[in-house]
């Protein structure tokens, strides 16, 4: 609790605090973990994570304790992935457009096993492309009121 008591007034950023405070509260003040938790304003699980990081000497912000997030189950690195648009991006700008039909075999191909539709377009939208639909709606058929 020694180190933790330290680290309360020397914190460099709320993660840290928050680290320490998770520490010291139950000891100090016999809070329960999900006390603790409200507090520091975290959930249980995470306000867990942060102690047992603390007793096992890790700090928060020094990248050994982080939040999951992050590409998991990606299909090819980010630059990979730009390096498969790239010829379909450059038809797109000379006014062509984008067929994802198009781009789905290339993709399974590189990656050597089917994609699912949801993931082309998930990529293309990290790339900054979005589907183009034709508006429905035609002036000519609304009613005037």
């Amino acid at each position: 609790m020694a180190a933790a008591l330290h680290v309360l007034p020397t914190a460099k950023s709320v993660e840290q605090l928050r680290q320490a405070q998770a520490v010291v509260l139950p000891l100090r003040f016999g809070l329960s973990l999900s006390e603790t938790a409200e507090a520091i304003g975290v959930s249980a699980t995470w306000a867990s994570r942060l102690r047992n990081a603390f007793l096992d000497g890790q700090s928060v912000g020094d990248g050994s304790v982080s939040a999951r997030g992050g590409r998991h189950r990606e299909n090819f690195t980010r630059e990979r992935e730009a390096e498969l648009l790239k010829p379909f991006i450059e038809k797109a700008a000379l006014g062509g457009i984008l067929v994802v039909g198009q781009l789905k075999p290339i993709l399974e191909k590189a990656r050597g096993e089917p994609m699912a539709l949801s993931s082309v377009y998930n990529l293309l939208h990290r790339h900054g492309w979005r589907k183009l639909a034709p508006d429905k709606r035609h002036p000519q058929s609304d009613p005037v009121v």
